[in-house]
């Protein structure tokens, strides 16, 4: 079969040369095409390649919705015309090529902006009924559906910097508990509990107060098990509090009802204090971002160029790789949840493998940002697809197998300080625009 189809790099089609391809895919069978092979122009980009499918698919099936799908060439993502992407890799044109289709990374649907009445600085997408977010007016807040603020945390007195629904301790999608960080110096420790209240939005207490560090407490982050958290600090420290007996159950309260809260609960709290059970201690520079993998293994970024990973049980640090900028954000993902990925001071998100010995070079780097980049975060279901989000105002969706971005959110109208992934096909972020956009409907298979 002989196709000639719009969507080329340029001149005519009868001028096109024409190159035989096998479409092929992982896909279900409604999304399957025949797999015989066909003539297709060499000038096509994959918006050409994408209306052929979509042309196969229609045929096969009346009910067919168009829909944009990306093409693989050897494991490569296509990003140039069929003809130039052979040419720079080498490969012949005169043989049937394979081409694998898949479903295109990007967001199909933006929701209504959250407002807060601040910054956002945190939001963490990891449980799929509600959104946390963290604001600098020091309050964190919970969204049902990602819709509705129905509880808000109140306690800190500075800035929140950043909220976290601790892993292990969720024991449904309505029961989980929460850390904060802040400006404050201190962590808080809060246990959520979606009982039916007459009104919302509700006011949850913490119940237990985390002191010990003595500059602002800028990332947090939970063991597998959750009977552990470890924050990072402007004070350089890396500090593990032990929050496996420290279940005390807080209060909660309507906020229309909490001028009704007696005076005496600040001394109350103080019953409820508690000191880390260690510090790492390595850093010299501010610890902006922390993650805690694996039970025995932790991962810190700093302002003071590195990124070190520490062996909990001895405290020790087991190495210590510069990368010669300021970081400002870290996640571990990728092939084997093995990866690191990091963004800081430059345009540039770097990712390295430290399996790979005798080399420190980022195995990947993706520079179309234009400032600064605040969030990395690697899709928990795929081993090629992450995120990035940066004070240029944008958020990246990005697939290790080509360098140019999948998709671009640039709805925010200010810098962009967090982003996090929700119910594995929404990108969620927050900014100084004071907003938390939801974008939905992005297909990772």
């Amino acid at each position: 079969m002989d196709f000639g189809v719009a969507g080329g790099a340029g001149g005519s089609e009868e001028a096109a040369r024409r190159v035989r391809v096998r479409f092929t895919t992982k896909l279900g069978p409604p999304l399957r095409v025949p797999s015989a092979p066909l003539a297709v122009p060499s000038n096509l980009t994959r918006m050409g390649l994408s209306e052929i499918v979509n042309l196969l698919l229609e045929n096969t099936c009346a009910e067919h919705e168009t829909q944009p799908f990306d093409f693989l060439i050897d494991g490569e993502l296509i990003r140039l015309p069929l003809e130039e992407f052979l040419l720079a890799k080498g490969i012949s044109a005169e043989k049937v090529l394979e081409i694998e289709y898949i479903k295109a990374v990007a967001p199909r649907k933006q929701q209504d902006p959250c407002l807060h009445d601040d910054w956002v600085s945190s939001v963490d997408g990891s449980n799929p009924s509600y959104i946390l977010t963290g604001c600098y007016d020091g309050i964190a807040r919970l969204w049902k559906g990602g819709a509705a603020c129905t509880h808000i945390l109140a306690g800190h007195s500075g800035a929140i910097t950043s909220a976290h629904i601790i892993n292990g301790k969720v024991e449904s999608e309505n029961r989980f508990h929460i850390a904060t960080g802040s400006k404050d110096r201190t962590l808080r420790l809060w246990k959520f509990d979606d009982a039916e209240h007459l009104e919302h939005p509700v006011n949850i207490r913490e119940y237990k107060i985390l002191q010990g560090h003595t500059s602002s407490v800028q990332s947090i982050s939970s063991d597998p098990s959750g009977d552990m958290i470890c924050s990072g600090s402007w004070d350089s420290s890396i500090k593990l509090w032990d929050v496996k007996n420290s279940e005390v159950q807080g209060d909660t309260v309507s906020i229309k009802k909490r001028k009704l809260v007696s005076d005496t609960a600040n001394h109350v709290e103080s019953q409820f204090e508690g000191v880390a059970a260690s510090t790492l201690v390595g850093h010299s520079q501010s610890v902006s971002s922390i993650v805690w993998p694996e039970r025995e293994t932790i991962y810190s970024a700093s302002w003071d160029h590195s990124v070190r990973q520490w062996d909990v049980p001895t405290g020790q640090e087991m190495w210590n790789m510069a990368c010669g900028k300021v970081l400002n954000c870290l996640d571990i993902g990728g092939e084997s949840s093995a990866l690191i990925a990091a963004g800081g001071s430059d345009p540039i998100l770097r990712i390295w493998d430290p399996r790979k010995p005798g080399t420190l070079a980022p195995v990947f780097q993706f520079s179309t940002h234009s400032s600064w980049i605040s969030a990395c975060k690697w899709h928990c279901k795929s081993w090629f697809h992450l995120l990035s989000a940066s004070y240029d105002g944008k958020v990246m969706l990005w697939d290790l197998r080509t360098a140019w971005p999948l998709a671009i959110v640039d709805s925010h109208k200010e810098k962009v300080l967090c982003a996090d992934w929700w119910k594995n096909d929404s990108v969620i972020s927050g900014g100084a625009d004071s907003k938390l956009l939801i974008c939905s409907g992005v297909s990772i298979q």
